[in-house]
């Protein structure tokens, strides 16, 4: 089968991933194998692929935004059957004993492991999942359409749940790439009146399109202070410029797996009971939670679809904002 393979971490403009031939793998006790349709290309890949994010071994194939199909199910699956449609999302597996897992924290579990970091993920045309961890998909979702759910959309979602965003409320989202694009789809269906931060007028564009009622960049002062606010963009320089946005007792949530260092600021930034908190992966119930509604809204993502040998250059025109919403693996 053919892989795109990460050996040695590089610079995207490197052009990292190697194509290669690899055996087909067999599934396991409690695994099955999929034939990989699509896979999206996402923000954490591009960390990995340069070496922000280190994966216990080398080589290893990125990709966790995967949509499949089951070829061959492994001893004791019970919950999936050959020619099921899954996805695959950036939490691979989880110990299923400790306390994170049984308070349904499953996305702190010390044990977790994550889809193309620890185990091979979806830029290849054949993968193994856990099946206790595949998300079966809604008929009414293409696969181009659900690959950018599977984290941009999931681990986006629990973004706007641990920012504590109640519907009607003003929301500042910062950044307005793949995730941002279906957050505010999300916001927009619950009423709330959504202020776009972004750098680059393609996005800004984009953002107007999608509903947003205020389109600016980090250091513009919007009409009216937030609400509740979301970091996408990796830039610890954007907290407290941020945080200056926001109002007393508003919560400030930053999502990034990788986020450069936040500088020192004054604490009257914090103060009058502002919370800022960090946003780590996503649990199974996020992503079933966030599947039905985005069927439900429906949720219509903007993609750009590039051929599995492409990957370095869907990863490039990633790192440099060249794409509306999220680029996509057709495999």
């Amino acid at each position: 089968m053919r892989s795109m393979v990460l050996s040695q971490p590089q610079p995207a403009e490197q052009h990292p991933l190697q194509m290669k031939n690899q055996p087909i793998p067999a599934p396991g006790p409690g695994e099955v194998r999929l034939r990989v349709r699509v896979c999206g290309v996402c923000h954490t890949d591009l960390h990995t692929v340069e070496g922000d994010i280190q994966p216990p071994r080398l080589p290893v194939v990125p990709g966790h935004q995967v949509v499949g199909v089951v070829e061959a199910v492994g001893e004791d699956v019970q919950s999936l059957k050959t020619g099921d449609r899954v996805g695959v999302p950036w939490l691979y597996s989880a110990c299923r004993a400790c306390e994170y897992c049984q308070r349904g924290l499953e996305n702190l579990c010390p044990e977790a492991r994550f889809t193309g970091f620890h185990v091979n993920g979806g830029y290849e045309e054949y993968m193994i999942a856990d099946a206790r961890y595949a998300l079966p998909l809604p008929d009414s979702i293409p696969d181009e359409q659900a690959a950018p759910l599977l984290c941009a959309g999931i681990v986006g979602y629990r973004s706007l749940k641990l920012a504590d965003i109640q519907p009607g409320e003003r929301v500042g989202l910062v950044g307005f790439g793949a995730s941002a694009h279906l957050c505010i789809q999300v916001l927009t269906h619950w009423g709330c009146e959504v202020y776009v931060f972004t750098r680059s007028e393609q996005h800004r564009q984009h953002a107007r399109e999608l509903g947003a009622a205020w389109v600016g960049g980090a250091q513009d002062q919007p009409p009216q202070l937030l609400d509740r606010a979301v970091i996408f963009a990796p830039a610890g320089h954007l907290v407290p410029l941020i945080l200056e946005k926001l109002r007393p007792a508003g919560t400030l949530a930053l999502n990034a797996i990788h986020m450069t260092p936040l500088p020192e600021m004054p604490y009257r930034l914090l103060w009058q009971e502002r919370a800022l908190r960090s946003v780590a992966n996503a649990t199974y119930q996020d992503g079933v939670e966030f599947l039905r509604l985005a069927a439900e809204i429906p949720i219509r993502a903007t993609t750009t679809l590039y051929p599995l040998e492409e990957a370095n250059q869907a990863l490039l025109d990633m790192k440099h904002s060249r794409i509306n919403g999220e680029a996509v693996l057709r495999v």
